[in-house]
């Protein structure tokens, strides 16, 4: 199948570099443009990964880490089916900053692509939506959430459709699931972007240590 060509109606899929992304989504903070954007896009990334997520997170004080948490739109859907403890991180000051207040018990400025300084076995699940995309969060990154992430805990994930492939995702994947380092429940083509013709692989693993 061709490539879809969806740079011209998302430029940020065009940058390649991390100073170049954090560039742009400083610039798209401005204003709020980027929340608004969203809504006009459809953007159901959040929406949809929250509801897969619920099905497997039962406990509502279960500690998730919110990796590239943006403006807090996967904090909002947790915070509307009653989940009380998670964390947001994200590479964009500007976009922090526009997170609304006491959503997150803790916001963090942090490079998903370097170590992250949070210790071992931290937390009861990771969420990482919309960051796996052209010219952000590498495989590697898998690595790090699996580390901080507890025996048995979940990490849910979206990776774009375009970078799937390119980025070497899905060999990191079969990686995964080869070694039994986690247990794939759910990876399915979501919508995603559905206005803009952007289509990103969901999925909900449970860690095996």
């Amino acid at each position: 199948m061709a490539q879809k060509d969806v740079g011209n109606k998302i430029p940020i899929y065009k940058l390649k570099t991390t100073d170049e992304v954090m560039k742009y989504y400083d610039d798209w903070g401005l204003k709020n443009k980027y929340d608004q954007d969203m809504l006009d896009w459809k953007y159901s990334g959040p929406k949809e990964t929250v509801e897969v997520f619920k099905k497997y997170a039962k406990d509502k004080d279960v500690k998730i880490f919110d990796a590239g948490c943006g403006t807090g739109l996967v904090g909002e859907e947790l915070k509307k089916f009653g989940y009380n403890y998670y964390d947001g991180a994200d590479l964009s000051q500007k976009l922090l900053d526009l997170v609304p207040k006491k959503l997150y018990q803790k916001l963090s400025k942090i490079d998903l692509n370097k170590k992250i300084e949070i210790q071992n076995n931290t937390y009861d699940a990771v969420m990482c939506v919309g960051t796996f995309t052209f010219g952000h969060v590498k495989p590697p990154a898998l690595d790090e959430f699996i580390r901080i992430t507890k025996n048995k805990g979940l990490i849910c994930f979206t990776i774009n459709e375009g970078v799937y492939q390119e980025y070497g995702f899905d060999k990191k994947i079969k990686e995964l699931n080869d070694k039994k380092i986690w247990n794939m429940k759910e990876f399915f083509k979501s919508n995603y972007i559905a206005s803009k013709d952007v289509n990103a692989w969901l999925g909900l693993a449970e860690i095996i240590k």
